[in-house]
């Protein structure tokens, strides 16, 4: 198959290998200190789902999607979430293009804007809970996974042909992946679990792990699961557990323990002076609960600090 990865950083580049090792071709759209790095020596993964390695005529190294030539089976979307808008109209630009179109990114709100613009035939999602880092210019690192990436289509009931076709290659390429009938539910699932740990990690400037050993920041982690769980309910969201104490119990049992050394992201893109995705996690989850009456003190508070930080990093 042909695959388009626009907005390949760790996790673009990582897919992109895998794929392109188990025979399918793929073109990535990355920024061009990459692209040199890339062109003279491949691309490398590494890490618990093992080593990979695509030399350069593997793959397709694009600085634009004006670069691109032929059709996709594919279009991925690895962008960071205020990037989404930016992706949509480059890929909707694409001539003859009439393929699949997935966000495969963090927070809430992209499935809903990839739907608006391609419609509901060509809109999917996914929900990914691994690691990926940057270990050098064209060398992946995949560290933590809490779970296997799920894919599914923009509304929930079915599961299109198109993300089980999907889910099948990513998870024959080496990354664990599986085809689900409510994307959305997972994609709130993951919200719960991205708001409690990365915003409170990257102000703080530690590890996920080094939040669940304190007994102060452990409780702003459970009202900020408070907080979520109520929003998104409030807005008609499901999730999979009846109440945020049950996901409590699963968060610091299971899912905190498999990626306690993981540096959250939005810390690295804070010590790299680059914006955050704060709106798609917080920002997402105190507008929601705006206007469903919900109150979110606690995130609001986080969300702020966080938006402080960037404004310090611009300055």
């Amino acid at each position: 198959m042909r695959f388009l990865v626009f907005g390949a950083g760790a996790l673009g580049q990582a897919l992109g290998c895998m794929l392109a090792v188990a025979g399918h071709h793929v073109d990535l759209v990355l920024r061009p200190r990459f692209i040199d790095v890339i062109k003279k020596e491949g691309l490398q993964v590494s890490g618990i789902f093992g080593d990979y390695a695509a030399p350069p005529a593997m793959l397709g190294l694009l600085e634009d999607v004006s670069c691109a030539g032929g059709r996709y089976d594919f279009v991925l979307i690895t962008t960071k979430a205020y990037d989404t808008g930016r992706a949509i109209a480059a890929i909707a630009s694409l001539p003859g293009c009439g393929c699949p179109v997935v966000s495969m990114q963090n927070g809430c709100g992209n499935v809903e804007q990839v739907l608006e613009r391609f419609g509901l035939e060509r809109s999917l999602g996914a929900r990914v809970i691994t690691g990926f880092e940057i270990a050098a210019p064209g060398h992946i690192r995949i560290t933590v996974s809490a779970d296997a990436v799920h894919l599914g289509g923009a509304v929930g009931g079915t599961i299109p042909k198109a993300a089980e076709v999907l889910a099948g290659a990513i998870d024959r390429a080496g990354l664990p992946c599986l085809a689900v009938a409510d994307i959305h539910q997972d994609l709130y699932a993951k919200l719960l679990y991205n708001c409690a740990l990365n915003p409170l990690g990257a102000i703080l400037g530690v590890h996920y792990g080094a939040l669940a050993e304190n007994d102060e920041t452990k409780s702003i982690m459970d009202k900020v699961i408070d907080e979520t769980f109520a929003v998104i309910q409030g807005i008609g969201g499901k999730t999979p557990w009846p109440d945020a104490n049950r996901y409590k119990d699963l968060f610091y049992h299971r899912l905190l323990p498999v990626t306690s050394g993981h540096r959250p992201s939005m810390l690295q893109d804070l010590e790299n002076n680059k914006p955050t995705e704060v709106e798609a996690l917080l920002g997402y989850v105190s507008n929601k609960g705006r206007a469903a009456a919900v109150p979110t003190p606690t995130c609001d508070l986080l969300a702020g600090l966080v938006r402080f930080k960037e404004s310090l990093a611009r300055s």
